[in-house]
């Protein structure tokens, strides 16, 4: 148990970081995903945000599998984090064998990914709801309640930081800052394509020299993301950061 209150304090300490130094919601919800990894007992995330239009739009995910898993639920308007932002309570299914009546196009997709669980959490703050986090395991019933209560507390924190971080400095509505976020993800996923295209990488590995290009220079993954998008930086110098598997 202290091992993982050292975790979770270490991960917390991380995502207050990303809050204080020039806050970057694209970076906090990749934080929330890797973390959730990290920390407990499962083996990919995605995360979901609405749109101005209570749209729900893929942001973030642990791996590219995983974020075309979170887009088929998006396009079937079908699957536990859809039911998750939609309620806004949490839904755990702890074998999806046992489950595929309720989403069969999603659970179908997920076990060809090797997923047998999965556990849906709300991002609310009071009666509002901006998304869901998705946390996804290979075997049944690895998400304990401890688990699930930790995870819905980062999802918590990390809800409280997307809505509330810099609106009033900048005077923004919940759906602009929101609005603000997914058009820079949108941009994310071009660049991403540019260097996995380039040099030939998987997307997973293009945008880890991505994130990592951002850290050593203090900037912004979105505006690293742009400056791919409009040649202002080079792709090859990106790519030089990239972590060899």
């Amino acid at each position: 148990m202290a091992v993982r209150d050292g975790a979770l304090t270490a991960a917390l300490v991380r995502m207050v970081d990303t809050l204080v130094v020039d806050y970057d919601p694209v970076e906090l919800t990749q934080e929330l995903v890797d973390t959730s990894v990290d920390l407990l007992p499962a083996d990919a995330a995605g995360l979901l945000l609405a749109d101005g239009h209570g749209e729900l739009q893929v942001f973030a995910s642990t791996s590219e599998e995983t974020r075309l898993l979170e887009l088929l639920q998006v396009e079937s308007a079908a699957g536990p984090c859809l039911q998750a932002y939609r309620t806004g309570e949490q839904v755990l299914v702890e074998d999806l064998e046992r489950g595929t009546q309720r989403w069969p196009a999603f659970a179908e997709r997920a076990a060809l990914e090797g997923f047998r669980g999965v556990c849906a959490l709300p991002l609310r703050l009071r009666n509002d709801r901006i998304g869901a986090l998705n946390l996804f395991t290979t075997r049944p019933g690895s998400l304990g309640r401890d688990d699930v209560r930790i995870g819905q507390a980062l999802a918590d924190f990390a809800t409280i930081g997307i809505v509330h971080a810099r609106i009033l400095a900048d005077s923004l509505t919940v759906n602009d800052q929101l609005s603000i976020a997914l058009n820079s993800r949108v941009v994310i996923e071009q660049a991403k394509g540019m260097l996995a295209e380039r040099a030939a990488l998987d997307m997973d590995t293009a945008f880890g020299s991505m994130r990592k290009y951002a850290r050593d220079h203090n900037l912004r993954l979105a505006d690293v993301a742009r400056g791919l998008v409009d040649r202002t930086i080079d792709l090859e110098t990106v790519l030089a950061h990239r972590i060899r598997k």
